[in-house]
């Protein structure tokens, strides 16, 4: 119960010294690495940090693709084909 209450106590610390922008993703992928760390061994702590940090890093790539898709120019559409007859 100690463990817990000092977890719970270090996540509202931190939770109030990050910022919002540097914490996108990182909530969700904490709560699913710490219970995926906790079932695998009583390891909440350590899989809640790899959780967060890998979902955190995906959402920045993710950010990164779409503002390099967003900067590139639309590509023109080409008109469809007509169909060839053979018949005469």
């Amino acid at each position: 119960m100690k463990n817990a209450l000092a977890a719970a106590g270090m996540v509202a610390v931190l939770s109030a010294l990050s910022g919002t922008a540097a914490a996108k993703g990182c909530i969700s992928g904490a709560a699913v690495g710490g219970v995926a760390g906790h079932v695998a061994g009583h390891h909440g702590l350590i899989g809640a940090a790899a959780g967060c940090a890998i979902n955190h890093h995906r959402n920045t790539v993710k950010d990164r693709n779409a503002a390099a898709a967003a900067a590139q120019p639309a590509q023109p559409v080409a008109p469809a084909a007509q169909p060839v007859s053979t018949r005469h």
